[in-house]
């Protein structure tokens, strides 16, 4: 970063990066790339904080894209840590002990985009010649079915996401306190009967008969936005906009430190502009995490709105407390009270070995009816029938659960 805002090579580069970050995912398109240009000129190349900043404020446009940003500047822009990492992660490498290196783990899809860049400037993008059998091997769909979110490429997170654009919870009726008419109902409807009678001058009663109606519970979404829960609430997102699209009483709420209620910016058809309304509205996006202190608010101030005629409720939360569990036993008490079935899903259920030891999870497993994992496609087609009634609740599994937490 030795050459002047005015020299060519500068703008070919600012031109490279953009193209960088348009292959990771990040919506730029020409108007952003002039900006970015503009900036570049403005700030100059005195201070590297300055042009990060510059150039972060024309082109990053939601917080969930502030992570790629800064690994794929600092890689782009020659930082040798992260260039270091960033080319262990491109090069074939031997021996699958030494992959865990303790550190902050970069991200796949800017090492795919930072991939292809250099093949494309080399011109030694050509395809090997290859045979080989393909007997006992995975279809590529059964593969991205059980991967899991954190660890997809650019590509991948495409396709999930327009999988889960697919999805829909089949979730079956309910009986409601209204009646309809009905020939073969159970119940006799005197008012229907007594109208009827008039008709005939009490010659003849017909008896009317009627039934409950039903309709599809409303569902309740409580979403953990929090700094270990960020990659999987990105892709949750997509999934819960494909069902506040599909139904009528979906109510979405994300909470961090504090509680936001999305539910009218997913009603947007465009995925893109539901995304950037939430992103105004949020403003504790990767933070700390006060599960009590939300689920309260929840239960103050909206559980008489939308928890009512057998409300489903999805509690996405990996349940650690920055509070350690205060006040987490008596709301999480008043809202499995409140509703018709809580289903807590959680993505550490991931590892084998998983084992509820923080307060946060002791807190709230006794009062959950289902306890099941959220990280891959595969999860959320497992949920979509356990929702719908076409899966097995796992009643010995719950309370295996509860006694390792109590």
């Amino acid at each position: 970063m030795n050459e002047s805002a005015n020299g060519g090579r500068l703008t070919a580069n600012i031109m490279y990066f953009v193209r960088t970050l348009r292959a990771a995912g990040l919506p730029i398109g020409p108007g952003r790339l002039i900006d970015a240009l503009r900036a570049a000129a403005a700030v100059g190349l005195g201070s590297r904080e300055d042009f990060y900043w510059a150039l972060h404020a024309v082109l990053v446009s939601r917080r969930d894209q502030r992570e790629l940003f800064d690994q794929a500047f600092h890689i782009f822009w020659r930082n040798p840590q992260f260039l270091e990492r960033m080319m262990s992660l491109i090069l074939p490498t031997f021996g699958a002990e030494d992959a865990s290196n303790g550190g902050e783990e970069l991200s796949r899809r800017i090492a795919d985009a930072i991939a292809a860049e250099r093949l494309s400037e080399t011109g030694q993008a050509e395809e090997d010649q290859r045979e080989f059998d393909a007997a006992m091997t995975w279809s590529p769909e059964e593969v991205l079915r059980t991967k899991d979110f954190e660890s997809m490429s650019a590509d991948e997170i495409a396709e999930a996401r327009a999988a889960i654009e697919r999805m829909r919870l089949p979730i079956g009726t309910v009986a409601t306190r209204r009646f309809r008419p009905d020939t073969a109902g159970t119940r006799a409807d005197m008012r229907a009967t007594l109208r009827a009678a008039l008709r005939y001058g009490g010659d003849i009663i017909p008896l009317k008969r009627r039934v409950r109606r039903r309709r599809h519970p409303p569902i309740v979404i409580l979403c953990d936005i929090s700094g270990s829960m960020d990659r999987y609430a990105r892709m949750m997102l997509h999934f819960l906009h494909a069902i506040t699209n599909d139904r009528d009483r979906t109510h979405t709420f994300l909470f961090g430190t504090r509680l936001t209620n999305v539910s009218r910016y997913l009603r947007f058809k465009d995925i893109d502009v539901a995304l950037n309304k939430i992103s105004e509205v949020v403003d504790d996006w990767s933070g700390g995490t006060r599960i009590g202190s939300c689920l309260h608010a929840f239960n103050r101030n909206w559980s008489r709105r939308v928890l009512a005629q057998g409300a489903l409720v999805l509690l996405i939360t990996d349940g650690l407390d920055r509070e350690s569990g205060a006040g987490l036993t008596v709301e999480m008490d008043r809202l499995h009270r409140s509703c018709r079935r809580l289903i807590w899903l959680n993505p550490l259920l991931r590892y084998d070995l998983f084992e509820p030891k923080s307060r946060g999870i002791r807190a709230m497993m006794p009062y959950v009816d289902e306890f099941r994992p959220i990280h891959n496609l595969e999860s959320l087609t497992q949920l979509a029938e356990i929702v719908g009634g076409g899966g097995s609740r796992h009643q010995t599994s719950m309370a295996n659960w509860r006694e390792q937490a109590a």
